[in-house]
């Protein structure tokens, strides 16, 4: 797969909390040079990423009860609906982590589709967030169907990957986007 290609599958990712203005500028720069598929930020940034971004056509994604998902479906709900009304083209929300350990599916479908349709509600996509470092394989299976019975558009994981060869061999096995804070470093390598 060549560099543009690849591109294609990033969310070029800056989460950090002290990260300036500065410093989401030379993000959206970078990732508008590159053509990755979204810039990801956390929700303060998104007006910036999406005026950054017009007419680049890099989407702008952010995260949404970010990262521990132990908020309230209704303040998850806000945010989403605040960042979709910014200019958030895609929503990466954060399960109720607790809720997938005890097997509460229903809680788990509740939190989700709320949040998408409030996403979908304002044009954007949702991607749920299951943060598998911290689940058995039964919550993963859980978060899974929960998101899909929810009406979630992607389900994302952790994976921890660094190279351009580990992007490749997840894109191999059916990832479709790839999230990471090492994008050009995975685009650079040959």
């Amino acid at each position: 797969m060549d560099t543009a290609e690849l591109a294609k599958y990033i969310d070029h990712t800056l989460l950090k909390p002290q990260a300036s203005r500065e410093d989401i500028l030379a993000l959206c720069a970078e990732a508008a040079e590159a053509q990755v598929k979204s810039v990801c930020v956390n929700p303060v940034w998104v007006p910036t990423v999406a005026e950054a971004l017009a007419g680049s056509g890099v989407l702008t994604c952010t995260v949404i009860g970010f990262p521990l998902g132990a908020t309230t479906t209704a303040a998850k709900v806000g945010e989403t609906r605040d960042a979709v009304v910014h200019g958030a083209h895609e929503v990466d929300m954060v399960i109720d982590i607790a809720a997938a350990l005890a097997g509460d599916r229903e809680a788990l479908v509740e939190d989700i589709r709320a949040v998408a349709e409030a996403a979908h509600e304002g044009g954007a996509i949702l991607k749920v967030i299951i943060e598998t470092c911290l689940l058995d394989d039964a919550a993963k299976e859980l978060a899974c169907s929960a998101s899909v019975a929810a009406g979630a558009d992607f389900v994302k994981t952790s994976t921890g990957f660094r190279t351009r060869q580990d992007a490749l061999d997840m894109i191999a096995a059916g990832a479709t986007r790839i999230g990471a804070s090492s994008a050009l470093a995975i685009l650079k390598a040959s």
